[in-house]
């Protein structure tokens, strides 16, 4: 049997991979093609990382992490992968506070988020929570890098009782796709990332009316809920954070294409 030019002997051309990446549907193949040959160590593991992008498996998940606000947040497979248009939620979450913050990030997954309004601190009291196994033990991996705490469980329960008033920013990545509109993602969304992680029930806004309930009894004075939403929930969003008695506001970054809406819990 002849040897393909590609064999142990040298790795393919760049060229062959952008090719094989191009005929998949990938956008940025290029970019991909880079980030692919740089995370194999042989041929033979870049011939196979190549074959499981081209079949639709999110790139995160091929290499294993995801460049987050200047962070490279390890992703495991079936994990929900950290969006660029979160980012916005991190700058205003530094924004609004300060060093020492006590931080704590809900519906985590990765805990990419948690994590880098950590970094962007300087320092923090981090602590994050998911409902999914998988998402919990791949954000042990990137929350303990910022020293913080993850647990296992259904947003408030799995926290320890006693960061009740105590959270100056409370992270709320909550999922708020509606559950008709699932079917509508794309395909390395619908098919590689969990579904509890995407799902935010009939008009998308379950989980976070769930979370706005009980968000006084966990915020200090002062401190603030954040949570990203679409453009069509934001009254809806607003009316949620305002029954909680909390302050609303809402913040658009038209580059990320990002609406996220802040709820202040007031002093008094």
């Amino acid at each position: 049997m002849s040897v393909p030019a590609h064999s142990a002997e040298r790795p393919p051309a760049p060229a062959a991979v952008v090719a094989r990446l191009r005929a998949a549907g990938c956008v940025f193949a290029e970019e991909e093609a880079d980030l692919l040959m740089a995370a194999a160590a042989t041929p033979e593991e870049l011939d196979a990382m190549v074959a499981r992008r081209a079949s639709g498996l999110p790139l995160e998940h091929v290499v294993g992490w995801a460049e987050f606000a200047g962070l490279r947040i390890a992703v495991d497979p079936g994990v929900f992968v950290p969006r660029r248009r979160t980012e916005a939620l991190v700058r205003e979450a530094a924004a609004l506070s300060v060093p020492g913050a006590v931080v704590v990030d809900l519906c985590c997954g990765s805990g990419a988020l948690g994590a880098a309004v950590a970094v962007a601190l300087g320092r923090a009291e981090l602590h994050a929570a998911d409902i999914d196994p998988a998402a919990v033990a791949c954000a042990r991996r990137n929350v303990g890098d910022a020293g913080g705490h993850v647990y296992e469980g259904d947003l408030y329960a799995a926290l320890p009782a006693s960061l009740r008033g105590r959270v100056d920013l409370l992270l709320a990545n909550v999922p708020y796709v509606p559950s008709e509109e699932v079917a509508l993602l794309p395909v390395e969304a619908r098919e590689h990332e969990a579904r509890v992680a995407l799902d935010g029930g009939a008009d998308g806004l379950e989980v976070l009316r769930r979370v706005t309930a009980d968000a006084t009894r966990w915020l200090a004075p002062g401190g603030c809920l954040l949570f990203e939403t679409g453009e069509r929930q934001v009254a809806s969003a607003v009316a949620a954070v305002t029954d909680a008695g909390l302050v609303p506001r809402v913040v658009t970054d038209e580059e990320l294409y990002a609406t996220v809406v802040t709820g202040r819990r007031p002093e008094r």
